[in-house]
């Protein structure tokens, strides 16, 4: 085996891809990725303005992408005149409520981001809408959304949405963003076959179940939870990146069918030894940071990925031999970032 020289480090920011980056901004999603999101603020500080009349906005009838954001809209309303709009973004407003959107049928996209809105209403109308975005509101049900069979990719990120209901018609829905809701138990998702990414990240689920439907999902995020156990994932055999960072798992176990993995993030959780992976030939990108391993050999799991790049080990009791970069280069030579940092030859 070739030995490898280590110079200085290259430091780098940490990228974890757990949850959806499609909502928010960049600080609110980072913050999400990582568990910090805290329920009681909001991500900007635009509610304590005072909100304007839309007769001081002007809107051009030829525009088809409408940005109206950060603009203390109070009320939504005088938009008629909006015939050829695909998108509208009405981000970061003081809106109470979704409503005189009916005319507007051309739309694609609708972002109503960081509001005040409290119920899922008044859309019937829009079946065209392919994206819709009602994230960093104060939605308690998910409902309304009947008509919207052409939703691919639907946001609702940050509310206080208790339990997942009444989305068995969208059959096209293609991303559910349900991170940082009060969601206590993963049901009535059977019906969305074609979903690929599912992000539930940041509630109070406390077990993997009622996933088998989802054959064709390829992004599983469910970091921050209260899970104990690995299950419920054997039907997910398309499965390409998984995230359960921040729970209160013990043991590395149900994957067997999970073949095509690319990323698996098991950060701070409760694991002593990495093991039943030897399978995942695919891995690329393995966290395993702020466990409990602490045998070298544990390493030889992650060797039949001959692709792996990026591997996260630090607070790991392994982390104390001073050896640690070098020990983890000689057993996996494909690496080339540990933790943080990159290696550089």
């Amino acid at each position: 085996m070739a030995t490898l020289s280590v110079g200085e480090p290259l430091e780098m920011e940490v990228d974890r891809k757990g949850e959806s980056e499609e909502s928010g901004d960049d600080e609110t999603r980072r913050r999400s990725i990582n568990g910090e999101v805290d329920p009681s603020q909001t991500p900007s500080t635009v509610k304590e303005e005072s909100p304007v009349d839309m007769d001081t906005i002007t809107l051009d009838p030829e525009e088809e992408d409408v940005d109206l954001v950060h603009c203390r809209i109070g009320k939504i309303e005088g938009l008629e005149v909006l015939t050829k709009a695909k998108t509208l973004s009405l981000r970061q407003n003081l809106i109470k409520k979704i409503e005189n959107l009916d005319t507007l049928v051309t739309l694609k996209e609708l972002d109503l981001y960081d509001n005040q809105i409290r119920k899922l209403e008044n859309l019937q109308t829009l079946t065209e809408l392919h994206q819709l975005d009602v994230s960093f509101n104060l939605i308690r049900k998910v409902e309304g959304l009947e008509r919207l069979t052409l939703l691919k990719k639907l946001f609702l990120l940050h509310n206080k949405i208790s339990h997942i209901t009444n989305l068995d018609h969208l059959t096209n829905l293609e991303m559910l963003e349900l991170g940082s809701n009060r969601i206590r138990l993963i049901e009535n998702l059977d019906g969305l076959t074609s979903l690929t990414s599912l992000f539930l990240g940041t509630n109070k689920i406390t077990q993997l179940q009622h996933l088998e439907g989802l054959h064709n999902l390829t992004v599983l995020s469910i970091q921050s939870n209260r899970i104990t156990k690995m299950e419920g994932l054997q039907g997910l055999v398309n499965l390409k990146e998984l995230y359960l960072s921040h729970n209160g798992i013990e043991v590395i176990e149900g994957l067997e069918n999970n073949k095509k993995l690319t990323t698996l993030d098991i950060a701070a959780n409760r694991v002593k030894k990495i093991e039943n992976i030897r399978h995942l030939t695919e891995l690329q990108e393995f966290w395993m940071n702020d466990n409990q391993i602490e045998n070298w050999s544990d390493l030889d799991e992650l060797k039949n990925a001959k692709g792996l790049e990026t591997v996260y080990l630090e607070r790991n009791p392994l982390q104390k031999d001073p050896q640690y970069r070098r020990k983890i280069m000689l057993a996996l030579p494909t690496v080339r970032q540990i933790d943080a940092t990159f290696i550089r030859f």
